[in-house]
């Protein structure tokens, strides 16, 4: 860059004259002029070009976007059709289970009445049940005496149902009559065919049951002899399956 710095304007004009060096001047102006003119018409032409390509692949994707939306919302109504779908078949296949067995347990309840020749001689406990209530601690059962001798005469007599668990820790065993206000008549029965005895009682606090045992005694008179036939049975199990029971039915 130093021969612009030896460049003298004067010398310039003294050697070409005053008219000569102002249209030099002005055809320098000029051509600067056009050729900055050609260079911006040339950047800003691809500018736009740069800008019409952006908008189109801006376009694009936002064409493609709501189309994913779109197929994102169809998956998503077909997946809850499905799923509502699933759930009916579930629990169509529930209902079906559960009046299933409710018909077979109530078969073979009256096949024992009825068919007693298919099955021993005497008063059986057909069925136990424990329903927790709304109240902490407090329960409803229900014990379903079955008489399958073939020639059915009355029979009479009193059941005994005792808790088996840990209070504080210690094995303890609770009686009916210390939980619950039923006397040796709530408790008794007299039937042909069968019988259910029913009631209530609350858990004293800090025992854990474990066993509920369930005893039903015919005194010896004259009609009958004396028998005693106690069964035990996993309180858990018990609870567990009347409760899953309620849920069915309210479902």
């Amino acid at each position: 860059m130093n021969w612009l710095a030896k460049i003298n304007l004067n010398v310039v004009v003294h050697r070409l004259g005053v008219f000569r060096s102002t249209l030099l001047l002005v055809i320098l102006i000029i051509t600067c002029v056009f050729c900055g003119y050609r260079i911006g018409n040339f950047f800003h032409g691809y500018q736009i070009q740069a800008i019409t390509e952006y908008k189109y692949r801006l376009e694009l994707l936002y064409q493609q976007q709501v189309e994913q939306v779109k197929r994102l919302n169809t998956l998503e109504v077909e997946l809850e059709v499905e799923r509502l779908a699933n759930q009916r078949s579930h629990n169509l296949l529930r209902d079906m289970e559960t009046e299933h067995y409710q018909v077979k347990k109530e078969l073979a309840f009256y096949e024992k009445i009825m068919a007693p020749e298919k099955q021993a001689d005497g008063v059986v406990i057909d069925n136990v049940s424990i329903v927790p209530t709304s109240s902490p601690s407090h329960y409803r059962f229900q014990v379903s005496l079955v008489q399958q001798l073939l020639k059915k005469r009355y029979v009479k007599g009193y059941i005994e149902l005792s808790l088996i668990g840990s209070l504080k820790s210690k094995p303890s065993i609770i009686k009916l009559s210390n939980i619950s206000s039923l006397t040796k008549k709530d408790l008794s029965f007299s039937f042909q065919y069968f019988q259910i005895i029913e009631g209530e009682f609350t858990l004293p606090n800090g025992f854990i049951p474990e066993q509920i045992s369930v005893a039903t005694i015919l005194p010896k008179n004259k009609w009958q002899k004396y028998h005693r036939l106690q069964e035990s049975y996993s309180w858990a199990k018990i609870v567990q399956i009347q409760s899953q029971s309620i849920a069915l039915i309210l479902d």
